[in-house]
Formats: C-alpha cells, structure tokens, sequence
C-alpha cells in the first residue's frame, strides 16, 4: 500500500483528506466489494482502510508524508520526488529506526513492527477513540442512533429536524430543514448501523424513498460505503446523495462535542543548555 498511497495523494494536489486519499487508492488498485467489505479483526474498520491508515504512518515515519492537519496529509518535498526503487530502503530504515528507539527505551521487543507496528502512532493510526465510539454506535438500538442523527444534524447547522422511522415512512429515517443563506430545504436521511460496507442497492433504495418528496439526501452509516454505493450517489441524471461513513461520522460527532470529550496535553521538552556549563567553565579558568 505504500507506493499506491504516496502515488495516490500525489495525484490528488499531493494533499488529501483521509476519505479522497483512500478513494483514490481503491480506484486505482480496482478492489471489488468483497475485498472492500472485509473487515480487520471483525470491525468495525475494514481490512483496506486498516492497512491504508498504517501506509500513512509509514510513510510519515519515512519522511515521504506529513500530517499537517487533523484528517488531512501532504507529500513533502521528499515524497514529490522519490522513486518507486527507493520505497523498501526507506521502509527498512524506519522499521530499524523504530526498533531502536523501542529498544533504547527498555520496552519489549514484542513491540517489533512485523506484528501490530508502532503503538505510539500519529492520530491516523492511534485510533482507539474511533473504534470505541463505533462500537457504542453499533450497540445502540436503531432508534436511538436516529436520534442521535438528529442531534448531530442540529449541531451542524439543520432546523426543524425530527426521526420519522417509527411511523413507518417508507424508507426515510428522517428529515430536517438546511437554510443556506436567504433559500432553505429539506433535507432526507437514512442511517444504517453496518459493521461492513453499504452497496448501491441501498443507496438506490434510498432515492426511491424520497422520489416525490424532495432531492436532497444524506446516507449515514457507520460502516464504509463500496466503490459502487459511491457512484450510485452521484449518477448523472439522478438526484445526489450524500454519504457518510463511519470514519467522517466519527470526527462529525467528535468535533461537535456529542459523546467525544476532547482534552490537549502538554508535552514537556528538556534538553541540555550547553551554552551554560561552556560559560561556567570558562569563568573557572
């Protein structure tokens, strides 16, 4: 996944987003459904997107990668220019890099990263939070994540938003009004607590749920969407729909403070003045 990653945010400006970073792979390496939907230890996060995540690490760690921002990463001015031939020198180097300072550390050599490398990883990979709060996701009964939905939806700006689903309405979990601006709309959404990936069938049922009612749609899970579900969305001639994943649900929660509490810690540096003990011996003399 290494050079498919680099290769990829390349194309895309050399920055991208974690969700356009991983589509661009998926469309370039061709996986079909299948491979998509199988999940890393039984979820809620895909193999493809687990692996992808530790690509980023270690492409960070080989200084070919950066991550400036929360979700967001860029090549730098070594990763425009190195070569396919140069990616397992780099990997090699790292992995020893790694090693050693696990190792100058006194820590256990089971921290090796041929097993589940790196434990201290940047936040891409750190990503104990995101599988917690999916798990508690997953484990909610399916009205209570509707409500939760409309909680965020709130949050993010939605008036009169309300569930819909116990009265049966065809499809449609929910609705609420978005107002840009001086013009407003209606806004329909579905939510789907899946462990795997939506396909397009379901975005396509979705569409016909709302045909007569409205055109703007937005599908929530907490699972991924397949390369297919992501077409279907936005097909020339049919209403768009939104789409979000379980990733992009995750941060939405967090950044609007609804069951993700955040706190900063200050990370205390301490290194040698050398300056100082050169002028106390100097003063000696």
């Amino acid at each position: 996944m290494l050079w498919t990653q680099l290769v990829a945010i390349r194309e895309l400006g050399h920055r991208a987003t974690i969700a356009e970073a991983n589509e661009r792979v998926i469309q370039r390496e061709g996986f079909n459904d299948d491979q998509l939907a199988l999940l890393h230890s039984g979820g809620p996060r895909s193999e493809i997107e687990y692996r992808l995540a530790w690509s980023r690490t270690y492409l960070k760690g080989m200084g070919l990668l950066d991550n400036p921002a929360r979700g967001v990463w860029e090549t730098t001015a070594k990763g425009r220019e190195c070569p396919l031939e140069e990616i397992e020198g780099l990997r090699q180097a790292f992995i020893a890099s790694n090693r050693k300072s696990k190792n100058s550390q006194t820590q256990s050599s089971s921290s090796d990263v041929s097993g589940d490398p790196l434990s201290d990883a940047e936040d891409d990979v750190d990503s104990t939070w995101r599988e917690q709060l999916l798990g508690e996701l997953l484990s909610m009964n399916p009205y209570s994540f509707e409500i939760l939905t409309t909680r965020l939806l709130r949050a993010a700006g939605f008036i009169n938003t309300s569930v819909t689903s116990k009265s049966g309405d065809g499809g449609i979990d929910g609705v609420g009004t978005y107002r840009l601006s001086l013009v407003s709309f209606p806004v329909f959404f579905q939510c789907k607590r899946y462990r795997g990936s939506v396909g397009s069938d379901k975005v396509r049922d979705f569409r016909g749920a709302m045909a007569g009612r409205g055109d703007k749609g937005l599908l929530i899970t907490t699972g991924t969407f397949t390369s297919d579900a992501r077409n279907e969305a936005t097909r020339d001639g049919a209403p768009p729909i939104d789409l979000i994943d379980g990733e992009l649900l995750c941060e939405l929660l967090k950044d609007h403070g609804l069951g993700v509490n955040v706190s900063t810690r200050e990370v205390e540096t301490v290194e040698l003045d050398h300056e100082f003990f050169a002028a106390i011996a100097n003063a000696a003399d």
